[in-house]
């Protein structure tokens, strides 16, 4: 197959070049030549909100098993290539979302194709490896949920939060079905939505896009595309009233978490409403100038932390989360309260012209240093591929954001940060036990 230049209409944004192979695999090129280092990430559209009960977990646990080899690269063998020409590598599984790395010196981009194009139609998935990574899954999964009293806090949270979105699930799945996983689940999955055309290269360095396209032409163009069927849509019902729990776990410190209902870019109608949301979350908790840290931990000293989230890029309808550790002599119901009058707050005034710059001003500082890291890009870039918004969006923010007014920020604090829609979590501190040490963690591959 002959490879015709890049066209500048190939590249929209004047630094993010798009190509298509016939097999579906998409990639995008940015040319960075500011170091002659190279990252290269491959992206499938599949996470844990595409699972299935009984299998839950099962997209983190597959990407464990990616690293097990294949006919013509053995166990060990992906990992010690990389290693031998100066190379890092890793992977990550999120709930929309897995994706592998190598960060590289620009002459060896072409081994990252050949080890990635193999293991993605040849992965040789046997039943003894998955009994040795299980035993990982499972320490992993104590060493980062069930001995971490907040963590545990957060899956019991959103397990209620949500009542039939798949975001109710952990991404390393419920331990009762990481136990049950059979080789014939992992075949399945990996048959399933490892394949070009459920897939994104995304490739940020010092290259030629010219060059970078003829590469993966040759390794990627001759693998075969699967039929997959788009995920069927899970749209949250909605809530029709708080919801309250309370996880006793063995803690030094209480805490408080609350999330509201809310979109995300995907899915709000008009669309400022996401950017609004994440106005609204660095007025809360964007530097020590912000509200939470200047109000409830310097100002009425009524919490340790206090923190505000929102994260406009999942794929289906997520919350905007609250959360925090009161102060000593203050309870986790006083820090529920101070939370909900800064709510109140918001709902009733307008933010101050000062404090709508700040946040403006930071995401603009913030857009520019991200950008100094390839990764960065090239994470960004993947990940607005992966959930459907299109990379053209990373170009869109930080204008989009300068575009939010006092106005629009009040009127979503009004529309969705509602009592009918809260979920809130307190973690009540149970005695630890000194005597149970954690044992050292095994190794293997982790979500990030």
């Amino acid at each position: 197959m002959l490879l015709s230049p890049l066209s500048t209409a190939e590249a929209q944004s004047g630094t993010v070049y798009e190509h298509t192979l016939e097999n579906g695999l998409k990639i995008l090129v940015r040319e960075d030549h500011r170091a002659p280092v190279v990252v290269s990430q491959v992206w499938y559209k599949v996470g844990s909100s595409y699972e299935p009960g009984g299998i839950t977990g099962i997209s983190h646990m597959l990407e464990h098993m990616m690293f097990k080899g294949t006919k013509d690269y053995p166990a060990g063998e992906f990992s010690r290539i990389v290693a031998e020409n100066g190379g890092q590598e890793n992977a990550f599984t999120g709930a929309d979302y897995t994706a592998y790395f190598q960060t590289l010196e620009k002459s060896r981009l072409e081994i990252s194709f050949k080890l990635e194009a193999d293991r993605m139609r040849n992965l040789d998935l046997k039943a003894e490896e998955l009994e040795k990574e299980l035993q990982v899954v499972t320490e992993e999964r104590r060493m980062r949920t069930d001995d971490k009293p907040r963590a545990k806090t957060h899956e019991q949270f959103a397990a209620v939060a949500f009542t039939n979105s798949p975001y109710q699930n952990p991404v390393i799945g419920w331990p009762s079905d990481i136990a049950r996983y059979k080789i014939e689940d992992l075949q399945a999955w990996y048959q399933k939505w490892y394949a070009p055309n459920n897939a994104t290269l995304v490739v940020v360095g010092d290259v030629q896009a010219d060059d970078v396209i003829g590469l993966a032409t040759r390794h990627f163009g001759g693998l075969k595309p699967s039929e997959i069927q788009p995920a069927k849509p899970q749209d949250e019902i909605p809530q029709v009233g708080p919801r309250k729990l309370t996880v006793k776990a063995p803690a030094q410190l209480p805490y408080v978490m609350m999330g509201y209902k809310v979109p995300v870019l995907k899915t709000a109608r008009p669309e400022w409403e996401a950017y609004a949301l994440e106005v609204l979350a660095g007025i809360l908790d964007g530097g020590n100038s912000a509200r939470l840290s200047s109000r409830l931990i310097r100002g009425k000293q009524l919490a340790v932390s206090a923190n505000a989230d929102y994260d406009m890029t999942s794929r289906l309808q997520d919350l905007f989360l609250l959360e925090g550790t009161p102060a000593d002599g203050k309870s986790v119901f006083d820090l529920e309260y101070a939370l909900k009058d800064e709510v109140a707050q918001l709902q009733n005034d307008l933010v101050t012209p000062d404090e709508l710059q700040r946040v403006k001003a930071q995401v603009a500082a913030n857009d520019v240093f991200q950008k100094d890291s390839n990764f960065y890009q090239a994470m960004q870039l993947g990940l607005l591929e992966t959930i459907g918004l299109g990379w053209q969006k990373a170009d869109e923010y930080v204008q989009k954001i300068n575009q939010v007014t006092a106005e629009q920020v009040r009127a979503v604090a009004r529309k969705y940060l509602i009592e009918d829609s809260l979920t809130v979590a307190y973690l009540d501190p149970q005695p630890i036990n000194e005597t149970a040490k954690p044992n050292k963690t095994a190794g293997g591959r982790h979500a990030f």
